[in-house]
């Protein structure tokens, strides 16, 4: 497809043009996706979560200041709440980045996340698939910042930083057990506040009775104050120790496969559930739904038979 070769040319028009094709879900998905997946595997990619107002697109845009010193090209995906009006991304993260809109070796892009749970949009694993392709070294997602179902980034990201602030730690003891199962680094950001040594100390225990194995990777816990670029060399040097540790003991390719299988079983279940919903609009599909409400069978038992919609009932 010229559109692909245009892009893995480095073309920046035509890597706009494929996220838009994904983002619209329409008939060429399917191609785009056989043509990129090939050409995957080479990024390393970073989840930013944490709670709304704790200065994650503020982390986000410094730790791009910090990749790029290092010779390296990095796109951000921003998931923005998405418009009420148009469905599509506010685009608040990518305007406060606009410092960066005239390096080449950045790319931005804002995804809206179209009433999706979880804060990532359904768009982002392709998203993420192209940017890889498209030969940048760091994908950094960040999500649009909805407390607990964040979980979804563990799907996307190598590595997931969760970014917290001060005012976070009465709500720590809830998020406790959804925390400490997807984050690999802890930022405490806008340190100067009051209770940020607190929340520090609460974090250090709460990883000090979750990891007793050695040979585990021992989560950081990195105090900043992002918007004055205070601390955030020490995280991007903590990421990059992450990266190292990854991949020596196989941790990238086992979220690598996880990643895929997730892709493989959401792909399967899209078309099951585009298939049932269509038999189940045609005649013997209302039959089936008629009985039900008739009480003549149960959900269950209509489940079951779903499969043989094809068949006379």
């Amino acid at each position: 497809m010229e559109l692909i070769d245009k892009m893995l040319a480095g073309d920046r028009l035509s890597l706009a043009r494929v996220i838009s094709f994904i983002e619209d879900r329409g008939e060429h998905l399917r191609k785009l996706v056989d043509e990129i997946y090939p050409k995957t595997g080479n990024a390393f990619v970073l989840g930013i979560t944490g709670p709304p107002g704790a200065g994650k697109s503020t982390v986000t845009d410094k730790l791009v200041a910090e990749i790029r010193r290092t010779g390296k090209r990095v796109a951000v995906i921003a998931i923005d709440p998405s418009s009420p009006f148009s469905g599509g991304a506010i685009l608040g993260d990518r305007i406060r980045m606009q410092q960066h809109s005239g390096d080449p070796g950045v790319y931005i892009r804002s995804l809206g996340t179209r009433g999706k749970h979880g804060g990532l949009s359904q768009s982002s694993k392709e998203v993420v698939m192209a940017l890889d392709a498209a030969g940048f070294d760091w994908i950094i997602v960040e999500t649009a910042g909805v407390g607990q179902t964040e979980l979804d980034v563990l799907k996307l990201g190598h590595a997931v930083c969760v970014v917290l602030v001060p005012e976070s730690g009465d709500s720590i003891q809830v998020m406790k057990a959804g925390l400490m199962e997807i984050a690999d680094l802890f930022v405490v950001n806008k340190c100067d506040r009051p209770e940020a040594d607190k929340l520090v100390k609460e974090l250090v225990n709460m990883i000090g009775m979750a990891h007793d194995d050695a040979a585990k990777w021992n989560i950081p816990v990195i105090q900043t104050q992002a918007l004055f670029n205070q601390g955030v060399g020490e995280l991007f040097t903590q990421v990059q120790a992450y990266r190292d540790f990854a991949h020596k003991h196989g941790t990238i390719e086992r979220k690598r496969a996880a990643f895929i299988e997730e892709e493989i079983l959401e792909i399967i279940w899209s078309k099951m559930s585009r298939d049932v919903r269509r038999k189940m609009a045609e005649s013997n599909g209302q039959k089936l739904l008629a009985k039900v409400l008739e009480k003549k069978a149960t959900p269950y038992e209509a489940a079951r038979k779903s499969q043989y919609l094809s068949k006379k009932l």
